[in-house]
């Protein structure tokens, strides 16, 4: 039977590198370092990749099948090998780290928002000043906009 305690211990190690990526991330959001968001992203995706695979491995060791819940399958794993302190600690720890990616990933969805409206906002601005210069002159051509409704709708 595989070892529960080296199985949590590895992704551990995974989801301590996702949330490094998740502040990285962050970071790079704040400084609106767009070019860094590319090798970020492809890189929390093969540790996503990884991660599955290592629950994966964590449910047919504990013999879950179909949906059942691995919190509690996990619990009840662990209330009937009271001596596995190892593993114990590590889903401790693993739920603790999944809780702080949990809340990076909302954070930097919320920062990605706000990139999303400051730039949805600036469109609009462009394409209003786009729609000033529409008027024309007696001679066909464009005429810019002095600002006069008087004089602009002459």
């Amino acid at each position: 039977m595989p070892d529960i305690a080296a199985i949590t211990e590895r992704e551990i190690a995974l989801i301590s590198r996702f949330v490094a990526l998740l502040k990285d991330e962050q970071n790079a959001l704040k400084c609106a370092d767009a070019s860094a968001l590319p090798e970020i992203s492809a890189a929390k995706i093969g540790l996503v990749e990884q991660l599955n695979l290592l629950e994966a491995e964590r449910r047919a060791a504990l013999g879950i099948v179909g949906d059942e819940n691995t919190r509690a399958a996990m619990g009840a794993w662990l209330a009937n090998k009271p001596n596995d302190q190892t593993a114990a600690v590590n889903w401790e720890k693993l739920l603790n780290l999944a809780q702080e990616a949990k809340q990076l990933h909302e954070l930097n969805a919320q920062l990605v928002g706000m990139h999303l409206q400051q730039t949805s906002e600036a469109l609009v601005i462009l394409t209003r000043q786009a729609e000033q210069h529409t008027l024309y002159g007696s001679n066909g051509q464009a005429a810019q906009v002095s600002g006069s409704r008087i004089v602009d709708s002459a």
